[in-house]
């Protein structure tokens, strides 16, 4: 076993092209490799592969990755293959001749990594070749899918303890994920069966990652904006719906920017080849609905813009940090508009996903989403650090980040502590029994027909608030709740009422200071968290062309760019200038492998720029 431990090194170094471990990784390897069941949570880009795939290739036996979309499969093996991991995966886009002929190969042991889909696990051929194979470790990857109380709820992920269950001998048992609250880590323990796991959360944090919400007038025009100082950068634009897709696709087509397109939709061919044209880089910048990104492994994504707020603060995470995967900075912009919230709310009253749940459960799971839809939309709304913000929502402490747009915003800010309290003194009169549009309308003194019907007009606090605008009350409501001097009902017509912490508010004990929302749209001072060796080296012209012999190669392997190598290593190539073999093998990212197979390629360009 310790042999193993120290040869887990010679893996890394010789497949992946790296001598250090990233920070919780060889705590789980080490734990499966001692036959422990282990739980990783760690953020997107932080090598959870790694985790099961370095000890798969050491232990004696096959390991199975059960994983939850084709593509997902299909980069992973495509990745192991180019690192001379001999690697397969079985699903529904082999043909029967294929499937067989993959199976037949694993029984002959020519795989130590094979991925397959949870709905082939109850299928009489795979249970056949499961039942005689020696099978070292089952590892489920993207593992929130089993809980019902996550954002990627898959009913197959529930065949998965019953399937080990049937083994003749229980594997190691190992389950990742980049998100996971409370009840979901509580579910995925129980569901898949882990024994007494060494459970691993390395924090959420994405330092490389910039954070920026923007409320534009007109979206169109702040992404074409955006957009044109990005050259030829892969970047995603997330859609809330397929309409939105199609119309921000065909805006930027005649935009002239190399775009594609993906949602439900379209069908199997179009997807598939729409998404082919973004990982070859063919057409850098993708449109999409949430149905595109879980497993897409590009490590060389940019930016990642949302066009509407998703709804949830999990799915918002783990769509952004599709961006920076290699470490590189990359910047994750939300676009936010007030119609994003009604859309949403739609989508969670019409929400049938789970038709087995009974109609008090269905409203516990409803009143569970609206709260997560409230806590996404004060994300927008927040003055404070954007990042802390999220990772306090994760359970996570911290502090400024000066990474982010309300960092980088050094507006003053206002005392509002006054009109607060007149606020939350409105809220306390009209007797808590009315939503938030109707006690801003009363406060403002807005002669409204619900106004009236309710008699709020005959309140002491109407119009008490009639100098401050619209837009600043609701401001000031939303700070009020997010210090929770005033809360919302999670019910279907929320109700505003009196928080905990409005005494406080009310004899003096705290203020309430405002950062206002401008109505132009301000261009941020984005601080680069670009290294001084990445800022030289992108300024450089041999970091071009580099890009273009990985460009080349990539075209002629039939393989992602991303694959052969990410920007890191290509940045780190330019600082370090190897002039031979053994210099460019210090490099991190360049396995021996791959130095073989493309060294020579990559060490001619550099010679002869050193050269001129």
């Amino acid at each position: 076993m310790e042999t193993m431990r120290q040869n887990k090194f010679d893996i890394l170094k010789q497949y992946y092209g790296y001598d250090t471990f990233r920070e919780g990784q060889e705590e789980l390897i080490d734990a499966i490799l001692d036959g422990q069941d282990v739980f990783g949570i760690m953020p997107t880009g932080a090598g959870k592969s790694v985790c099961y795939q370095v000890p798969a290739l050491l232990m004696d036996g096959i390991t199975l990755v059960i994983s939850p979309l084709i593509s997902l499969m299909k980069d992973q093996v495509r990745a192991l293959n180019e690192m001379g991991v001999h690697a397969a995966y079985l699903n529904s886009s082999l043909t029967y001749n294929q499937y067989k002929l993959a199976l037949a190969n694993a029984m002959r042991g020519q795989y130590k990594i094979i991925y397959v889909a949870p709905e082939r696990l109850e299928t009489q051929e795979f249970l056949t070749f499961a039942l005689q194979a020696p099978i070292a470790m089952v590892s489920i990857d993207e593992a929130h899918c089993v809980s019902q109380w996550g954002q990627d709820f898959r009913p197959g992920y529930l065949k998965i303890r019953a399937f080990i269950e049937r083994l003749p001998e229980r594997p190691v048992i190992s389950a990742f994920t980049a998100t996971a609250t409370k009840e979901v880590r509580e579910d995925v323990t129980e569901l898949i069966g882990l024994h007494n796991p060494r459970t691993i959360v390395t924090g959420f944090n994405r330092p490389n990652l910039y954070f920026g919400v923007s409320i534009p007038k007109d979206k169109k025009i702040t992404l074409k904006q955006y957009l044109s100082v990005r050259g030829d950068e892969s970047g995603i634009v997330y859609c809330a719906t397929r309409k939105g897709v199609e119309e921000v696709h065909e805006m930027l087509l005649k935009e002239g920017y190399p775009v594609t397109r993906y949602h439900a939709g379209l069908d199997d061919e179009e997807r598939r080849k729409n998404q082919d044209d973004f990982i070859y880089d063919r057409k850098p910048v993708m449109v999409a609905t949430n149905a595109f990104g879980m497993g897409i492994d590009k490590s060389n994504v940019r930016f990642v813009i949302h066009y509407n707020m998703p709804k949830n603060m999990e799915s918002y995470y783990q769509e952004a940090g599709r961006a920076g995967r290699d470490g590189e900075p990359a910047e994750c912009i939300l676009l936010f508009g007030k119609r994003d919230v009604i859309t949403n709310e739609y989508f969670i009253e019409q929400d049938r996903e789970n038709d087995e749940l009974s109609e008090t459960e269905l409203e516990i799971v409803k009143a569970a989403e609206r709260e997560k839809l409230r806590r996404m939309t004060w994300y927008c709304y927040t003055q404070g650090c954007l990042r802390e913000y999220m990772l306090q929502y994760f359970g996570e402490e911290s502090s400024a980040c000066d990474n982010c747009s309300n960092c980088l915003n050094h507006a003053e800010l206002t005392d509002v502590t006054r009109e607060a309290i007149l606020f939350v003194k409105g809220v306390e009169e009209a007797g808590a029994r009315f939503g938030e549009k109707l006690i801003i309308e009363m406060l403002h003194g807005s002669l409204t027909p619900k106004v009236k019907q309710f008699k709020l007009d005959q309140k002491e606090s109407f119009g008490c608030l009639k100098s401050v605008s619209l837009d600043k009350l609701s401001q000031i409501s939303r700070q009020l709740q997010m210090k929770g001097y005033l809360v919302v009902t999670s019910s279907e017509y929320p109700i505003l009422q009196m928080g905990e912490k409005a005494e406080e508010l009310l004899d003096g004990r705290e203020t309430l200071m405002l950062r206002e929302q401008k109505k132009e749209e301000v261009k941020q001072k984005k601080k680069s968290r670009r290294t001084e060796g990445s800022q030289m080296a992108k300024s450089n012209s041999i970091f071009e062309r580099l890009r273009r012999v990985r460009l080349d190669l990539a075209r002629e392997e039939k393989v992602p760019p991303y694959l052969i190598f990410s920007d890191r290593t290509l940045v780190e190539l330019c600082q370090k200038m190897p002039q031979t073999e053994d210099e460019m093998l210090e490099i991190s990212g360049v396995g021996l492998h791959k130095l073989q197979k493309y060294g020579d390629a990559f060490l001619s360009v550099i010679r002869a720029f050193s050269e001129e």
